[in-house]
């Protein structure tokens, strides 16, 4: 395990790694025209950064050795640990249960059984909040399918407002206490079953987003409001600013990270999100350029998938079932770890030529301070 300090502000985001318990905080010292003068230091023992690869048929690909894999920290090739060990899921299932998603509720209430089997597996967890104008715990954490799929099912529309940001923060703190109790030994995941946009919190998605880095929280969201619009009327045309990855994909087609990067011409998750990245640590307005829902997942290595209709939620949690069980573990001390500011991880793998354009999907980074 390794030492670097990964900066944010006081009122700003971290970009922390997966499984790293925070540790104890320090003044940094940054020059001030780079970053505001309050600020945070936080200490870390390692870097991790969870990979998935897929081809070009957007199939995750398995088998890849470790010798194979290739990561470069700011442009240099770094020396890497790859583990394909399967560490167990402790997930909060936070699902919006407001006014507005009422008619697409009765198809959410039907998915508790597919939790175990598709995403969970033999040894996961999971609980399951519901919000509104209120956040409810429907199930405490739980390995009994029974209880996962009677919480859902019992989930019920409700005020108008939906406390987005609240929600994610009452999982923060039920996942803490549950890596904590655990031992540590968790992947602490948050599934969303909402819409994009938060409705009327007291937190604020920057705060929240600092809370799931430094518990190496990773999320992943499905989007309500696609087949809401179906459902009931025309999208509305704030969505037609909405990330590639909330957007339809055309029909037949699996809506993955590489497939949406090259329906859309994106570069997925990494390239296109860095600059909103550097503007969210340097300035307070820039969160509220994209959702907090997109600043989530793209901020902790998840992704966000569209259901619009049929079966389209079972297959947007079948497609989440196979990253979490497709993921590929490296970690590494960095050789450069002197250098602050913001470090841009990319990886590479050698020996498999149909692995797609893009297709390796791996958090964009994180942001160091040197002593």
């Amino acid at each position: 395990m390794f030492r670097i300090l990964l900066l944010t502000l006081a009122t700003g985001l971290i970009i922390a790694q997966q499984q790293t318990p925070p540790a104890q905080t320090a003044p940094a010292q940054t020059a001030p025209q780079d970053l505001p003068m309050h600020k945070i230091v936080v200490s870390t023992e390692s870097v991790v950064a969870p990979v998935v690869v897929f081809d070009q048929r957007g199939n995750t690909v398995a088998g890849i050795r470790a010798d194979e894999f290739h990561l470069y920290d700011n442009d240099k090739e770094q020396n890497i640990s790859v583990d394909e060990t399967f560490v167990p899921i402790s997930m909060v299932i936070a699902i919006q249960s407001n006014a507005e998603v009422e008619k697409i509720l009765p198809q959410v209430n039907k998915i508790g059984n597919l939790v175990k089997p598709l995403l969970l597996g033999d040894l996961g967890e999971a609980a399951v909040i519901s919000f509104d104008s209120r956040v409810r715990v429907m199930q405490d954490f739980t390995s009994d399918p029974d209880k996962i799929t009677a919480s859902v099912r019992k989930i019920y529309a409700g005020g108008t407002f939906a406390h987005l940001n609240d929600a994610v923060d009452e999982s923060i703190r039920m996942l803490r206490a549950r890596g904590s109790a655990r031992g540590g030994n968790r992947r602490l995941i948050l599934l969303l079953i909402s819409e994009t946009r938060d409705q009327g919190s007291a937190a604020t998605a920057r705060e929240t987003l600092i809370e799931l880095q430094l518990r190496s929280i990773q999320v992943y969201q499905v989007t309500m409001s696609r087949l809401l619009g179906k459902l009931t009327a025309a999208p509305d045309v704030k969505y037609d600013t909405a990330p590639p990855a909330s957007v339809p994909m055309p029909a037949g087609v699996a809506a993955t990270p590489t497939t949406v990067m090259q329906t859309y011409g994106t570069e997925g998750n990494s390239a296109t999100f860095i600059p909103l990245l550097m503007e969210i640590y340097r300035d307070a307005k820039a969160i509220f350029k994209t959702t907090p829902v997109q600043v989530y997942t793209k901020g902790t290595g998840g992704e966000e998938y569209p259901f619009y209709g049929g079966h389209g939620l079972e297959q947007a949690i079948q497609k989440i079932g196979e990253e979490l069980h497709s993921e590929y573990t490296l970690s590494y001390s960095p050789n450069n770890k002197e250098e602050g500011g913001f470090h841009r991880i990319q990886v590479s793998v050698s020996g498999h030529p149909y692995i797609a354009k893009n297709g390796i999907k791996v958090r964009p980074g994180y942001w160091a301070a040197t002593h």
